[in-house]
C-alpha cells in the first residue's frame, strides 16, 4: 500500500502514468492533453481511440492521474487579500482608470470592441509603453508580447508616447517583441509557445490586435462555425491559463458587426459569440465621437457597474 501511494505521488509527467510511454505522451500533448490534470478529467473511450490504446488502459492511466491530482481551496477572505495587491496597468488616462477599477488588471483578459478607427489599437499602444514603468508609476515594469494580425504595429507611434511619457524611445521599443501572424495557425503557435519567451523576457503584458480577424477570414460560412469556435475556445483559454500562470495582463481588440435583429438603439455587435463574452474579464466598447474624443463604455466586468467616460487621442497619448 506504501508503496502504490508513494508511486502515485512521483507521477508529474504524463510518462509517469500507467501505459503511457513517451510516444503516447507526445501524441497526447500534439491533441493537447498536455497535463496530468486534462487525462484526469477525459473519458476512457476518448482517450482510447485518441492515441490507439486499449479502454482498459485508458482507464488505468486516467485513475493514476485523478490520484495524482490535488483540488487547493482559498477561503474568500484570502482571495480578497491577493487582490488588494494585483497588478494595474494605468491607460494614461483618470477617467478610464476610474471607469476600469483602477487600470489593467493582472491574471485577467481586457477586451475592447469597436469599429474602425475608434481608438482599440491607440489604447493597446499605450499600455504597452505604459506597462514598463515603474510600479509607483502605474506600471509593471515588464516587458510585452504584441501579436499583430492586421498589421497595425506602427513603432513610429510607440516612439511618441514613449517621448511623451519621458522615457527613453529605444528602449521601450526593444522591450516590445512583435509577432506578425498571417493564420491562425501561427497566431495559436505563438500562444502555446509563450511560455518560454514569457519567463525570459519577464512578459507582463499580451497584446492581440485583433483576436478575431484571421478567425473570420479563414472559418467561412455556418459549416465552418463550430470548428472556428472551438479553435477559439481553446486559443482564449490559452491566454488566460497565461495570465494566471505568469502573473500578468492580456488586451485584446475586437471588431464589430451590425446585428439586424436589434430595431433599436445601437446595432454594433462584437463578433466572436459567447466564446469571446464569457472569456473576456472585462468588455470595453469604444466608438468614435468629435474630433479626437472618443466614448468608453465598460459593458461587462464582474466587479465594476457599466459606465462611461470620455477620452481623447493625442499626439502624446491617451488623456482624459
Amino acid at each position: 500500500m506504501a508503496k502504490d501511494k508513494e508511486k502515485e505521488k512521483s507521477i508529474k509527467e504524463l510518462e509517469d502514468l500507467p501505459g503511457i510511454g513517451p510516444t503516447t505522451a507526445e501524441k497526447l500533448r500534439s491533441a493537447g492533453y498536455d497535463t496530468i490534470n486534462k487525462i484526469a478529467a477525459s473519458a476512457a473511450y476518448e482517450l482510447s481511440e485518441l492515441v490507439d490504446i486499449s479502454v482498459d488502459a485508458a482507464k488505468k492511466a486516467i485513475e493514476a492521474a485523478k490520484q495524482a491530482t490535488t483540488i487547493n481551496y482559498e477561503s474568500g477572505s484570502e482571495i480578497y487579500e491577493k487582490r488588494k495587491v494585483l497588478g494595474k496597468i494605468t491607460t494614461s488616462s483618470k477617467g478610464l482608470n476610474e471607469l476600469l477599477g483602477g487600470g489593467v488588471e493582472v491574471n485577467s483578459i481586457v477586451e475592447a470592441y469597436g469599429k474602425f478607427a475608434s481608438g482599440k489599437t491607440q489604447l493597446g499602444f499605450q499600455l504597452a509603453v505604459n506597462v514598463q514603468l515603474p510600479h509607483d508609476k502605474g506600471g509593471l515594469e515588464g516587458r510585452v508580447l504584441f501579436i499583430d494580425t492586421e498589421g497595425t504595429f506602427r513603432p513610429d507611434r510607440i516612439e511618441n508616447l514613449a517621448t511623451a511619457a519621458g522615457m527613453d524611445p529605444k528602449y521601450v521599443l526593444d522591450n516590445i517583441f512583435v509577432v506578425r501572424c498571417s493564420t491562425t495557425t501561427e497566431q495559436i503557435l505563438t500562444i502555446e509557445r509563450a511560455n518560454k519567451l514569457i519567463e525570459e523576457k519577464n512578459i507582463k503584458l499580451i497584446i492581440v490586435d485583433s483576436m478575431m480577424a484571421l478567425f473570420r477570414s479563414e472559418f467561412i460560412g455556418r459549416g465552418a462555425l463550430n470548428e472556428r469556435q472551438q479553435k477559439l475556445n481553446a486559443h482564449i483559454h490559452k491566454l488566460q491559463n497565461l495570465a494566471d500562470q505568469y502573473n500578468l495582463a492580456i488586451y485584446i481588440t475586437n471588431q464589430v458587426m451590425d446585428n439586424p435583429g436589434i430595431l433599436f438603439g445601437d446595432p454594433t455587435t462584437p463578433v466572436g459569440g459567447n466564446i469571446i463574452a464569457h472569456a473576456a474579464t472585462m468588455r470595453m466598447y469604444m466608438r468614435k465621437s468629435k474630433e479626437d474624443k472618443r466614448i468608453v463604455r465598460l459593458v461587462d466586468a464582474p466587479n465594476l457597474p457599466d459606465g462611461e467616460c470620455v477620452i481623447k487621442i493625442t499626439a502624446n497619448g491617451i488623456r482624459d
